[in-house]
Order: structure tokens, then sequence, then C-alpha cells
């Protein structure tokens, strides 16, 4: 028996009193005699006792309510603990959330105001207060049971979400000590939390349902499982029903719709899974509106279902539009387009770019995510006629190599110095001239696609290609992997021709040939392989790429790098074996120097907001085996050394660049860059075929420094910039979309 006496001062240990309901039920009732039963005792008589009706007549008070009678105490005892681990808290404990001390006259009601306090500690299953008198007054004896040791924690039913690591995790600090309920409490808090932070904001906590006398206390949790996810098509003002009273049918597949919901039937409903779903419903630009409404269910507590009122939007479109490159010169397009072909979310593109320097006709198709494939695979595939003027042998400054049809001994010209007469003009003979657009226009039918001055060289290709890509997610379509992977394959034919339709197999540089049209053997290269008429190309790729970029279109942090490699392999005598790959790596640093844009200074309580980077890029390859010349490496462009043409700085079997610039916001719409850009060839021009490079007298390596303004648009930033090359003073301007990496 543990012993309060009379001398120890009344305030020493006290706190203040605590008075509260529990707001969950302790135990539940149950005949097993391991569960504890919570109970009290101070109606025992104890108003009835000798001493109460002795402090009556001392005080020759005559109380009809027996709730304002008081009784001198004389003692307080705490009993119950004698063999408690923790009996000196517990003492201490009980006894500070009491108001009454010995010396202390009191009533019934105060009593069970600290009964109530005692409770309200949480150490305690029971309680009991039994009166004694005494000499001195009447002796209180407070028996208590107090809580076993917590041991465990068992959530049913069983395979909860949340998972036994984190339950570990919450508890670890009350595991081996005597449980007390309103730790408990804040505990549940815990885990009420952890399913809120998650998500899963049906989920609801109950209990203790149980607690053992071995410490195990059982809590029950219903998480909200989805029974039933409902799809409804609605037209453009949200009707589900159509005027004639039919329901409104939309044009995609179910299935489309429910492979990208990872809130499945049977799931545990959860709103961040659900906002996710409803992101990615909109990413598939099928849908203009998509309402979600929960409806419970009343016959199944915990229960709901999702029910998605979704809108569809046109899907098809008439496409044109003007534009100028560095490598096309001005054009215009046009196209038509549909992106829920047979309502499977295909996308169809029929396209024609008509341009200064080119045309191409193409048909392509496209399968964002293969019908029942978890890993997500696309499927793309495309046919295409174009003709184009080949960059690899023109130059701004150093002139054009000219498409020929043969060449010939020229007469009287040595043996060991034989000069060659070249023919421009299909003449079939010695001393021809350069022919005239309208000549070579009167010697044949076809139509002209181009109108050029002299014979330029144009590729006609001819083939198609088809690639399948996805995500290296492990298996998970909804797995965000930074890497991805592509293979493909790729066919082509391709004709050196004139503007005119006619074969040119050769070509010879315009400059040095245009007054005697004659030239020496070495001087005359070979457009195609094998100075074929045409060629074959036959190919499969691949591609592996890596992406922690914060925002795709215009990256302010993290890191992309890719590489790519394509085998073209003979199928015959004028089809090359040849091996081309390509890598590049780009890096981006937020920071925040220069702040005009007011999201650059947000106040207070304000997001920032400023796209803001230094930018790092990169990039190289190289090409093994029989070069066709017009595969080679172009350095120069708007996407490459900006300070040149496009492709007018080399024309290589190997190159490398490297680029740095920085890029601020300066008002709204527009930011500023400032850049240098640096490539080479690593001497690799003699080693393409033919040796274009060192006939257009391109450097083959340097470096350009310039700035340029860009302008945020919907389909991203339009750029226009001027840069230096090799600081000489001669400027060139870009204009485009899109950064340059």
């Amino acid at each position: 028996m543990a012993r309060i006496i009379p001398s120890i001062p009344m305030n020493l240990f006290r706190r203040g009193a605590y008075f509260f309901a529990l707001t969950f039920p302790l135990l539940g009732s149950s005949a097993n005699s391991e569960v504890f039963n919570y109970k009290s005792n101070i109606e025992k008589d104890f108003f009835s006792s000798n001493s109460f009706e002795l402090a009556n007549s001392k005080n020759n008070s005559s109380k009809k309510n027996s709730e304002d009678a008081l009784v001198l105490i004389s003692e307080v005892v705490i009993n119950g603990l004698e063999n408690h681990p923790d009996r000196s808290r517990l003492e201490y404990a009980a006894y500070d959330a009491m108001e009454i001390r010995p010396g202390s006259r009191v009533s019934r009601l105060e009593l069970k105001r600290d009964l109530n306090s005692i409770y309200a500690t949480g150490w305690f299953s029971s309680l009991e207060i039994e009166p004694i008198d005494s000499p001195l007054g009447v002796q209180l004896l407070v028996n208590v049971q107090p809580n076993p040791v917590f041991t465990e924690i068992e959530i049913s039913p069983e395979n909860p979400l949340i998972t036994n690591e984190i339950i570990q995790e919450i508890f670890k600090a009350d595991f081996g000590k005597t449980l007390n309920l309103n730790v408990l409490k804040l505990r549940m808090n815990k885990l009420k939390a952890w399913y809120s932070d998650k998500g899963y904001s049906l989920a609801r906590l109950s209990g203790p349902n149980r607690i053992t006398p071995n410490g195990v206390v059982q809590l029950k949790v219903q998480e909200g499982t989805i029974e039933k996810v409902e799809v409804v098509f609605l037209d453009e003002e949200g009707n589900s029903v159509r005027e004639n009273g039919k329901p409104v049918r939309g044009k995609t597949k179910r299935w489309v719709i429910d492979r990208e919901l990872k809130s499945k039937n049977g799931f545990a409903f959860n709103r961040n899974v659900l906002e996710e779903d409803i992101k990615r419903l909109y990413g598939l630009s099928l849908f203009s509106d998509i309402k979600v409404t929960l409806k419970p269910i009343a016959e199944e507590p915990g229960k709901i279902n999702i029910l998605l009122g979704i809108t569809e939007q046109r899907t098809g479109s008439l496409t044109g539009g003007l534009g100028y490159s560095g490598a096309q010169g001005f054009f215009g397009s046009a196209g038509l387009q549909e992106k829920n072909l047979l309502g499977r979310s295909w996308s169809t593109d029929l396209n024609l770019t008509y341009g200064q320097y080119g045309t191409l006709i193409s048909f392509s198709l496209s399968d964002p995510w293969i019908k029942g494939d978890k890993f997500r695979t696309a499927f793309r595939t495309s046919i295409f006629i174009s003709r184009d003027v080949p960059q690899e042998f023109r130059s701004s400054t150093g002139g054009n190599i000219l498409g020929v049809s043969d060449y010939y001994p020229a007469p009287g010209s040595s043996p060991s110095a034989t000069v060659y007469d070249i023919d421009f003009n299909h003449g079939g003979g010695v001393g021809g001239s350069f022919s005239s657009v309208a000549a070579a226009e009167a010697a044949t039918n076809n139509i002209s696609w181009f109108d050029y001055e002299g014979d330029s060289i144009i590729l006609q290709r001819t083939g198609g290609n088809f690639s399948f890509s996805r995500p290296l997610n492990g298996g998970d379509p909804f797995k965000k992997s930074a890497w991805s992977m592509l293979v493909g394959m790729d066919l082509q034919q391709v004709r050196p021709i004139d503007f005119s339709s006619q074969g040119r197999p050769y070509g010879a540089l315009s400059t040095n040939y245009s007054t005697n049209n004659t030239a020496s053997n070495s001087d005359v290269i070979c457009i195609a392989f094998n100075c074929a008429k045409e060629n074959t190309l036959v190919g499969v790729r691949g591609a592996v790429s890596y992406s922690k970029l914060n925002n795709p279109r215009n990256p302010t942090a993290g890191h992309f790098a890719s590489l790519g490699t394509s085998q073209y392999f003979s199928v015959g005598e004028n089809s090359p074996t040849f091996n081309r790959t390509k890598a590049s790596y780009s890096h981006f640093i937020p920071v925040n120097w220069i702040k005009f844009h007011k999201g650059c200074k947000p106040k207070k309580g304000e997001k920032r907001d400023c796209s803001q980077t230094l930018a790092f890029q990169v990039k190289g390859g190289t090409i093994v085996g029989d070069l066709p010349p017009y595969e080679a490496f172009c350095l120069g462009g708007s996407k490459s050394i900006r300070g040149w043409s496009s492709c007018d700085l080399g024309v290589a079997r190997s190159f490398g660049e490297a680029s740095a610039e920085y890029r601020v916001p300066l008002w709204r719409m527009v930011s500023g860059n400032l850049f240098v850009d640096a490539g080479s060839s690593f001497d690799s021009q003699k080693n393409v075929p033919g040796n274009p490079g060192k006939l257009l007298s391109k450097a083959g390596s340097g470096f350009s420094v310039g700035s340029g303004l860009s302008f945020n648009t919907p389909v991203g930033p339009l750029r226009i910039e001027a840069a230096s090359k090799d600081l000489s003073g001669d400027w060139r301007y870009n204009v485009g979309f899109g950064w340059k990496f």
C-alpha cells in the first residue's frame, strides 16, 4: 500500500485538474476475462458513514442535499501499484490529477470530479475509491488498476494500406511502456494523418476495440473502397440524354478510358490518384470536359461508385501555315489530322509541305499505347515521298555543287593529266554548257517541282519507317520513369536528280567550271553511294534517353541525356552498309541573378515563378562504314552553331558541339538569352566521300556568340536570335520555335 501522509504540502505536485470525456470507446464489453472493465465506486455508503455524520454534527449543519455535504479527509492512499515498474510515475499522475488533499473537506461532487480527472490521465483501466473511518477523519483508499504494458498494435482487417513499418515507426516510442490512452489517441491521429496525406480521404479509423492483458491494442480501419467506375458521355451542354430521349453516345472506346485510370473496381479510393487519372484523360486531347461525382452506396458503408461525365471534343482538324527554316527556307504547309481514329486514340496526319528548298508529302499513323500492353508501348509508322536540296552540297559563301549527268575526256588532254568535260545539260557530248531552266523544261515534258538557277542537286526520297517506344517502367504503366527506349526500322530509296527529274549521279562545283566546263577527275564527286543513280537504304535504329527535366518545353532545372544509333545493311550493289551513332547531354541550373520579371521577386506568401537558368549542352556523333555523302553530319544552323547558316560550318563524318546559354524572363511573356556555341568536325570532312566540305570551303570548326529574345506561345517559345561568326563581325539571324536544347 502506498500512503500519502498529511504532512505533504497540498500544492507540492499540483498542476491543475484535467476533466474531459474521451471521444472513443475505451474498451468493448465482453465476457472474456482478459478484457478490462473500467469501473468506479464512490457510492459505497461513503456519505452515510460515521465520519460523515460526525462531521455534520460537529459543524452543526443539517444539509438535505448530500452532494453538498462535506467530510474531513485525513489521508489519501493510492493502492494497487506496489509491484508495478512505473509505480512512482503512475502514483504521481493519480495524485496530481486530484484536487483533494489530506486535511481538506470535500463533497461527493468533488470526489466524482477527481475520479474523472484520474480517468482522464489515461493510465488506468479501473478505479475504486474506498473510505475508511479514522480518529482524524476519513481515509481515502484509491484502488487503481493500471493499463498493461504496451507490446503490440493490431489493425483489422488484415493487410491494410498502411505498412507495418510505418505503424512501428509511429508507435516505437510507446512499446514496452505502460499504455496511456491519451497517447494512444495521439498516435491514432497520426495514423489518420497518414491516410489523409496519402490521399485516402474516405478512410476511417476507430477503436481501440480491445486491449488484452498482454498489451495488444486492436484498432479497426475502414479505408473506403471503389465499388464501380461508371462512364457517361455528355453533350456540350452537359446533358447525358439528347432531346429525342436517346443517351449521348461517345466515339471513344471504353477501354481507352479505362486504361488511363489507376482508380479501379475494388481498389481503395485515393483522391490524389483520381486527380492524376483525370490529368491523364485530359492529356489524351480527346475530351473538353470531365465531371467527377462520388456516389456512396447506402447499403454498404465505406463503398462508393465513381461517375465520370465526359464531354468529347472534336478531334479532326485541317491545318495550314507559312514558315521559315534554315534548311528549307520559306515554306508553306497544309495538313489533315485526326487524333481519335476509330475511337482508339490513334493519331493520323496527312501532310504536304512545299518550300524554297524542298517538298514533302507524308502520311503517318501513331498509337500512343498499344492495346493490352502493360509497358505502355507506343507505335508509329509513316510513308513519305520528298524532294529536297541537300544542305551538304550548298554553301552561302563558297558556291554550290551542281548536278552532272556525265563527264568525258576533253579532246587533246594528256593521259597523265586527263581533263574532263562535264555535261550539265544532258547533251550527251563534249563541251556542253550550263542548262537554263527554260532549256531543260523544253527538253523534257516533266513538271518541275522547283525552279532554281543552274542544275541544283535534288534528293528524291521515297520510303517509310516504323518504331516502337516505351518508358522503362518495369511493367507499371502509371510509373513515371526517367528512362525510355525506342527501336525501329527505316526503308527508303534515294535518287539524285535535278529540278526536271533527270538523274544526276555526279556533282561539280559551279564556281570553278561555269566558264569552260572542264575539270580534273578528282574535282567531280559522286552524289550517291557508288556513283549510282539510286541508293537503297535499309536500317534498324535504336535509342535510349534519360530525362530529369522539371519542364520538357521550358526547362530550368534537371538534366537530359540521349544515345541513338542506326545500323544500315546492304541489300544490293548500290545499298551501303554503315553505322550512324549520336549522343547528347543537357544540364540546367536554376539561378536568380536578374530580377526584372515580377515572378523573380515574389512578395511574402507568393510563389516564385522565375524561369531563369544556366543551360549547358554537349553532343557528338560518328559514322562508320560506307557513307553516302548526303548522310554526313552537318555543322551550323539554328540547332547547331548559330553563327553559321545550316550546314555552312562543316560536312563531317564525326563531330562534336558544345553550347552554354543564360536564359532570363524579362517582362510578361518575353524572355532573353545570351549564348556561346562551339563545334568541330575533328578534321573528318576529308573522310566524307568526295569531300564536299573542302570543295565548298567549309571551315570545319568554329564558334559563335550571340543573344536573342523569345516569346512564350502555347506551342513553345518563339525565338529571334542574332549570332556572330567567330567574332568576325559577320552576323546571322535565326527565327524558330523552341529552344536550341
